[in-house]
């Protein structure tokens, strides 16, 4: 693998009073990381030095440098972005602590959009003491959609057993119903349908559609969402000719395991998804934001608070996303490639063509 072959992968430090310097530092403990991206933490050398110190860990050296020029391969580096006399306070939600995020993110995002990363790996923030001026919104993917000006995306949450989109994300429950429409909706069957294709190489996805209500509504005893909204929606994106079947119950799909049968499943709200979702892949779920002209993915836990500092943090779950950043910037790579000069369309006039030549037309473009 050559220098140019190695992926600058940006790391933003998250909250400096959870558990992300710690998934972060036992991410990169492992060598072969190196080997396949050089790793940029957007953050502090002095907070990083903290949490080294408090979790004993003596074999990882950050390589501080002032811009990703300065990043050299096969070695782990790190930005300042934050005041050097902040204060560490391990479990404890402070206000500087949320200002020192969104810094790090900032600076992160900013470099990612220049083209000076290739892909940005999020550690957890706290999506309360991280609001101010600056940061208004309900999470890390909802800033990113705005920050990259980018209005068809879909936090979409990745494991090896499911992938779970969900149509509403952080919103009370009150407001599902009524922010739900056909064409919301089939947007996101339509991201959801061409992530799986460029992202992860799937050539001709199914995509799972859940219904709002119980039992997807019983017929319209227990809701007229499912006849009025999604089922519209599923039927104009099979015109389009995407694999998009439902709605189907939530409790019924999982239990009978029906989302083997699926690349990927779409969720009417935030925890129909989610919480199946992170019962059977807490560990190594993603957070992946599909739809952006740029590759973020963050780890499916929060900050951890009760277990910061204390050595009791996986790193499974950063480590998967790091792994599928990765992933999914090389397969953007291949898709870009081959989708490059494709073949005109024609229109082909059965009486004119010659019997003798078996010729199979067929005007399908997806790959």
């Amino acid at each position: 693998m050559t220098q140019q072959d190695i992926i600058r992968v940006g790391i933003s430090h998250g909250d400096i009073n959870g558990i992300g310097y710690e998934v972060i530092m036992k991410t990169l403990l492992d060598p072969r990381i190196l080997e396949m991206c050089t790793p940029i933490v957007y953050g502090s050398p002095k907070v990083a030095a903290y949490h080294r110190k408090a979790l004993n860990i003596e074999n990882l050296s950050f390589n501080h440098i002032r811009t990703t020029k300065e990043a050299s391969p096969r070695r782990a580096h790190i930005i300042n972005c934050i005041d050097d006399n902040v204060r560490v306070e391990l479990g404890k939600s402070t206000p500087i602590a949320g200002e020192s995020s969104f810094m790090a993110l900032d600076r992160a995002s900013s470099d990612l959009e220049k083209g000076y990363i290739e892909v940005l790996v999020t550690a957890p923030i706290n999506k309360d003491n991280i609001q101010s001026d600056h940061f208004n919104f309900p999470g890390h993917t909802e800033f990113l959609a705005q920050k990259f000006n980018s209005e068809d995306y879909i936090m979409l949450m990745v494991s090896e057993t499911m992938k779970v989109g969900v149509v509403t994300t952080h919103m009370p429950l009150s407001r599902v119903s009524e922010s739900l429409s056909k064409d919301i909706i089939l947007n996101k069957i339509r991201i959801i349908s061409r992530s799986l294709q460029q992202d992860f190489a799937i050539t001709k996805p199914r995509i799972a559609v859940f219904g709002l209500n119980p039992h997807a509504g019983d017929n319209g005893l227990l809701g007229s969402e499912e006849k009025d909204i999604i089922l519209p929606a599923i039927i104009q994106a099979k015109k389009e000719g995407i694999i998009a079947l439902g709605p189907y119950p939530a409790d019924g799909f999982f239990g009978t395991e029906d989302y083997r049968k699926f690349d990927a499943i779409l969720a009417m709200y935030h925890d129909q998804g989610l919480i199946p979702f992170k019962l059977a892949s807490f560990d190594r779920g993603v957070n992946y934001t599909a739809g952006l002209p740029f590759i973020r993915t963050s780890p499916a836990h929060g900050t951890a608070y009760s277990i910061a500092g204390e050595d009791k943090a996986s790193p499974e779950s950063f480590r998967q996303a790091l792994y599928l950043a990765i992933d999914i910037y090389k397969n953007r790579k291949i898709y870009e490639e081959i989708s490059k000069n494709p073949l005109k369309k024609y229109e082909i006039n059965p009486n004119q063509v010659d019997e003798s030549v078996d010729i199979e037309a067929e005007d399908d473009q997806t790959l």
